[in-house]
């Protein structure tokens, strides 16, 4: 593949993941935010006691709060759609590379069903496998001493998911000569879940994630969004990056066949 159709399909892909996350940042706001709101409030009201009964004689007026430096309604809204935008835009460029990687190596298969099959694969491997040893959790229901452990294993599990899920990769590839490549497929399939399932038990829990006082209805509710905000994600960038790549690419593909029949009637017979 050419550098410069490469580098439009990167464009194209930063575009998708703009658009996409504009579409997961509505999500997130409706579903997301308000379990957010609950998790605080129930925080705030938990601490509320220990301020009454603290000395508060002995604080200075000045000193008694903290002045926050970015309110919560910025939080909710110019900050999320920043952050889910960046984070969207980012992803849309690496997965458009790992599109233009596998196009032509991963089967027959059409750009939109290329690029519907890429994104199935980073939702699986970057977001679905981590969360379900690691689930997001509300902010300011955990114990604050462990948020960098959590954080490590969070990042361990991802960088771990998408190695194997190369290796399951390269390994189905070379398998597909002998086994065909359904059994090929089905065997490295097999071996990635295989290989993440030992992982899940080996690597420590976060037992102290969430405070047991933590209403389940609500982690139950924040979890759910968190994981419908990444479904909508990955799905509307693998459809919006999928139209746009097929437009791209076909007038190329014309081009080659074009090329190719030229060539053929330029031999002599």
């Amino acid at each position: 593949m050419q550098s410069s159709t490469v580098r439009t399909l990167l464009v194209r892909g930063m575009i998708a993941g703009v658009v996409a996350g504009l579409l997961a940042f509505t999500l997130a706001y409706v579903l997301g935010e308000p379990s957010i709101d609950s998790s605080i409030a129930l925080e705030e009201s938990a601490s509320a006691p220990a301020h009454e009964h603290g000395d508060a004689a002995a604080v200075p007026a000045d000193e008694g709060e903290e002045e926050e430096l970015v309110t919560r309604p910025v939080q909710s809204t110019f900050g999320l759609a920043t952050g889910v935008l960046v984070y969207g835009v980012a992803l849309g460029g690496i997965a458009s590379l790992a599109f233009a990687v596998c196009l032509g190596r991963v089967g027959r298969l059409r750009p939109r069903a290329t690029a519907a099959l890429v994104a199935g694969a980073a939702f699986t491997t970057v977001y679905l496998v981590p969360f379900l040893k690691y689930p997001a959790t509300p902010p300011a229901v955990g114990n604050p001493d462990t948020i960098g452990k959590r954080t490590t294993l969070f990042f361990l599990m991802i960088v771990l998911s998408v190695l194997v899920a190369v290796i399951a990769v390269i390994a189905g590839r070379r398998l597909a000569p002998t086994l065909g490549n359904w059994n090929a497929t089905v065997a490295a399939g097999g071996g990635y879940v295989l290989v993440m399932a030992v992982a899940c038990l080996l690597l420590p829990a976060n037992t102290d994630a969430v405070k047991e006082t933590f209403p389940a209805a609500l982690l139950w509710e924040f979890r759910l969004a968190s994981l419908g905000v990444q479904a909508l994600l990955w799905t509307a960038f693998g459809l919006i990056f999928g139209a746009l790549a097929e437009r791209v690419l076909r007038p190329a593909a014309a081009a080659a066949a074009e090329a190719v029949t030229a060539r053929s009637a330029a031999r002599p017979g």
